[in-house]
């Protein structure tokens, strides 16, 4: 599994072939998207000592809710993120993949947001080189070419911000709605 995180950090396309094809992946693809998570409670963590630090006041309810929220929003994204993208690639572009392959492959394409463990760039940073890896991940997955692959990325990404939007307007986990479109700057 490390070997395939690297794999992902270095955007190699033959890594993120055969993460597509281990039908045995998909439990360490929960595990990468799991640390990613716990990383960010971290980095949210630190960036709340810095606060302190710097003369801010602690607010252990908004703390503990970040933490819980940022936990569980990087596993929802994740699932909404795999399923869109799994539908606009197939439906849209033809793309040849099951749900289970875009789990995998997207799953480790969130590695490189373990970067988020750094307080202010290290998150920016992740998120940029996660959708490079997206990128990867989902022209491997789906079989695409290049601009069929992108229109998956922005159409998929669209998406996915309207159906937060909608969860968050409809109150159903009002976090959900408004870190999906959190979940998927990071």
């Amino acid at each position: 599994m490390f070997d395939r995180i690297i794999g992902v950090f270095k955007l190699d396309r033959e890594v993120f072939a055969e993460i597509e094809h281990d039908t045995t992946a998909t439990s360490q693809a929960a595990i990468v998207v799991a640390i990613v998570a716990a990383l960010s409670v971290v980095g949210s963590v630190l960036g709340t000592l810095f606060t302190l630090i710097t003369g801010g006041e602690l607010q252990i309810g908004a703390l503990l809710i970040n933490i819980v929220t940022t936990f569980l929003l990087t596993f929802v994204n994740w699932l909404i993120w795999s399923a869109v993208t799994y539908f606009v690639g197939t439906q849209l572009f033809k793309g040849d993949a099951d749900l289970s392959e875009m789990l995998r492959v997207i799953g480790f394409a969130y590695a490189p947001r373990m970067l988020s463990i750094i307080p202010c760039i290290g998150g920016i940073i992740g998120a940029i080189w996660a959708l490079i890896a997206s990128y990867f991940a989902i022209k491997e997955g789906l079989d695409l070419d290049d601009g069929q692959t992108i229109a998956t990325v922005l159409i998929g990404w669209l998406i996915t911000v309207i159906i937060g939007a909608i969860l968050g307007a409809l109150g159903i986990g009002g976090a959900i709605g408004a870190g999906a479109l959190r979940g998927l700057m990071r």
